[in-house]
C-alpha cells in the first residue's frame, strides 16, 4: 500500500512540473513594444500599431516625459471622443510604463487636454 501512495505523489508532483514548465513557456513566448518605436509615446502616435500583430499577454512599454504626459486605459467610446477617463481608470505616470495587454481591443490616450485629440492615442487588437 505504501508503495502506491508514493507512486501517486511522482505523478502529482510531475503534473505540476509539467504545468509549471507550460506556464513559464508562455510568459516567454510574450513579445514587448515599445510604443512610438524610437519617438516613444508622443504626438500622432496613433498609427504606430498600424501592421504589427500583438497577442494577448504581450507588452506595451510606453516612454515618455512624465512631466508633460501620462497614459491612460480608456474604453472604446473613451478613445473615440478623447474623453476625460472615468473615475477607477487605470492612469500610468511614470514615464516608463509596462501594460501587459488583454485579449480584445485595449485602448490608450494621453489625458492631458489637446494631447488625444494631436494623435496621442493607440487602438491595440490582441489575438
Amino acid at each position: 500500500m505504501a508503495a502506491q501512495g508514493r507512486g501517486g505523489a511522482a505523478v502529482i508532483v510531475g503534473v505540476l512540473l509539467v504545468c509549471v514548465l507550460l506556464s513559464a513557456a508562455a510568459v516567454v513566448e510574450a513579445a514587448v513594444f515599445n510604443v512610438g518605436d524610437r519617438g516613444g509615446w508622443s504626438f500622432n502616435t496613433n498609427s504606430w500599431p498600424a501592421g504589427k500583430r500583438f497577442k494577448a499577454g504581450d507588452v506595451l512599454v510606453f516612454k515618455y516625459d512624465a512631466t508633460a504626459h501620462d497614459v491612460v486605459a480608456v474604453s472604446a467610446a473613451g478613445y473615440k471622443a478623447c474623453a476625460k477617463p472615468a473615475k477607477g481608470a487605470k492612469v500610468y505616470k511614470s514615464g516608463a510604463d509596462r501594460v501587459t495587454l488583454a485579449r480584445g481591443t485595449n485602448y490608450f490616450i494621453c489625458s492631458i487636454p489637446g494631447h488625444c485629440q494631436s494623435g496621442m492615442k493607440i487602438a491595440v487588437t490582441a489575438a
